[in-house]
């Protein structure tokens, strides 16, 4: 594996343990995230930047999911990007309603941290965003 693509395991390990301390080791200071999930929930597009704008990201969803949880089945190494593409679950803390969605998540690589996170909850338009035509 190439070190890309062990640092996004390294970050998806952290993030579905909701380590947000070990997921800021590998994102840029001025990472900007670009989260799928506030649409899954019914919300809308928001981008979160930097590391206290990830922190912000965790403690909002922290506030409405008991459970978050993302299993990808390919990470793929793009050079200064990485392509993931699987599924993500959640479970709402009041109401207990589970989600499952298709998801795929486009990370770009400056420094060897993560700088830019887009999720979508179509890993074909993931695939589009990372430069991958079928």
């Amino acid at each position: 594996m190439s070190e890309n693509v062990d640092a996004a395991w390294r970050a998806i390990d952290a993030y579905n343990r909701r380590d947000v301390d070990a997921l800021l080791v590998e994102l840029h200071p001025e990472v900007e995230w670009h989260p799928a999930l506030p649409i899954l929930l019914g919300g809308e597009a928001t981008v979160y930047r930097g590391h206290e704008g990830v922190r912000q990201f965790f403690r909002e969803t922290d506030e409405v999911l008991a459970e978050i949880h993302v299993e990808y089945s390919e990470v793929r190494d793009l050079g200064d990007r990485v392509l993931a593409t699987g599924r993500i679950r959640t479970r709402g803390k009041a109401s207990g309603a589970e989600t499952e969605s298709a998801v795929g998540v486009v990370i770009d690589i400056r420094d060897g941290k993560s700088i830019r996170v887009r999720t979508y909850l179509d890993p074909i338009e993931a695939r589009e965003a990372a430069g991958l035509v079928d």
